[in-house]
């Protein structure tokens, strides 16, 4: 007897750095993600945290932390206004989720209304962290603070098709050379309308489609005006800008791409019934497009003729080129983050766990299956990134990327600014009435809100 409680005795002891000490209790602790992904391709964004998980409480287990984690991830595909929705009401019945995966541009009204919180200081914490791209973290940035940590990313590159360039005579190597000389500010948008008009003055594509944008309004037109040297956002105030001299400069290529080049045909267009099968049935020479779209075009229009190996041979893509010789050219980024609420009990455990799904192995996954550019330094020379050639060929473009700003009334701003354009386009709008269109506008509808240089 005496034996079998010393036995049961010393069970009740664990070593720990050379000493026996008492073995504590554990707790567990659930915390809930809830991440938006269109399955199977974007299933890694909250299955990567089941994974992270269990690294996670070896690491407590490790420090003699007694805390345990399980996940609980809520993950479908629903509407984005929906899904925003369904936030700020879980968040006012106090069943907000711990972890909230978003496009970074709602960041300002969540910040403002007091639903998340800032992760500068918790940061400290988690130098792996430090590994993500220099530049993505701008996007999580509001009023001087950083927001959320950013989960994937994409470029929205000028892709040219190079079978109607050889039409027009361009030899191999210069179609080649094309995204170099973009890179270097050598080739510029308005070299890019007067190519797009030559291949419609020689019929090598239809009146109006040497130069598609997205056929309705949408981030990628943000990056013209940057382009122009627009800005959207005051660091300081938190505030949304227009500036009408970049406004104007804007509004003039666009009407000239429609009007004067005779480049611009597809505002309006279906996106599955046109405009998809436009820009890859070789009907249009340049375009605007997101790297996501590669894939889609690969499998669901172009299967029959090789898939990925014919765009290879037909396609090429590039940054958005600058404004003038010499200049810079952009693209435009739209990162999703994960945001860690404000009711959220234990946040240096979820931002633990976003820690670890930001690290090269669960992002790669997630970027390959996705068709998504990776966030982290160095990630082009990952053994398993490197297996996706468009992927690794396009992720320079975040060094100069761009983004939305992070505030309330951007939606309203991002409104006004389309009207004005496709009435620019449309010829129903001189340059300068649309600027004028626009200042009228945000000065009614965001008063004090907005600031007009």
């Amino acid at each position: 007897m005496k034996r079998l409680f010393l036995l049961m005795l010393i069970g009740c002891f664990v070593v720990a750095g050379g000493l026996l000490t008492l073995a504590q209790d554990t707790e567990t602790i659930t915390l809930t993600v809830r991440c938006r992904a269109k399955p199977p391709m974007e299933d890694w964004r909250g299955n990567n945290f089941i994974l992270a998980a269990e690294e996670l409480n070896a690491d407590l287990e490790a420090a003699g932390d007694p805390r345990r984690v399980e996940v609980v991830i809520n993950q479908d595909n629903i509407d984005w206004g929906d899904y925003v929705t369904e936030f700020v009401l879980s968040y006012g019945a106090g069943e907000e989720p711990d972890i909230w995966l978003t496009g970074h541009e709602y960041i300002g009204v969540q910040a403002e209304a007091g639903r998340i919180i800032p992760l500068d200081e918790l940061m400290k914490e988690f130098p792996g962290l430090n590994n993500v791209i220099d530049s993505l973290w701008d996007s999580t940035m509001y009023k001087g603070e950083i927001w959320g940590v950013p989960q994937d990313a994409e470029a929205r590159p000028l892709y040219f098709n190079k079978a109607l360039l050889k039409e027009l005579g361009w030899s191999a190597n210069k179609i080649a050379a094309l995204p170099g000389k973009i890179e270097w500010g050598e080739f510029t948008l308005y070299d890019m309308l007067a190519v797009a008009k030559e291949a419609v003055d020689k019929g090598v594509v239809a009146d109006g489609n040497g130069f598609w944008t997205r056929p309705k309004n949408g981030p990628d037109f943000t990056a013209f005006y940057y382009a122009f040297g627009g800005d959207t956002i005051d660091a300081a105030t938190g505030k949304l800008v227009f500036d009408e001299a970049a406004g104007l400069k804007y509004y003039q290529f666009f009407y000239d791409a429609a009007q004067a080049y005779g480049s611009m045909g597809c505002l309006g267009l279906g996106w599955g019934d046109a405009w998809h099968p436009g820009v890859s049935g070789s009907k249009v020479l340049f375009w605007i497009g997101g790297t996501w779209q590669w894939a889609e075009w690969a499998e669901a229009y172009l299967k029959d003729l090789g898939g990925e190996d014919y765009m290879w041979e037909t396609f090429g893509f590039a940054l958005i080129p600058a404004a003038e010789q010499g200049g810079q050219p952009n693209s435009l980024t739209h990162p999703l983050a994960f945001l860690i609420s404000s009711q959220c009990e234990h946040p240096d455990l979820a931002l633990a766990l976003i820690d670890k799904v930001t690290d090269y192995g669960p992002n790669t996954r997630h970027a390959i299956a996705s068709t998504h550019l990776g966030i982290l330094k160095g990630q082009t020379e990952y053994k398993f990134y490197k297996v996706s050639r468009l992927l690794s060929e396009a992720l320079y473009m975040l060094a100069y990327t761009t983004f939305l700003p992070n505030n309330p009334y951007w939606g309203s701003y991002s409104s006004l600014v389309y009207e004005a354009l496709a009435a620019t386009v449309g010829g129903d709008f001189t340059p300068h009435e649309a600027v004028d269109f626009v200042v009228d506008g945000l000065k009614r509808e965001l008063g004090d809100n907005v600031i007009i240089r």
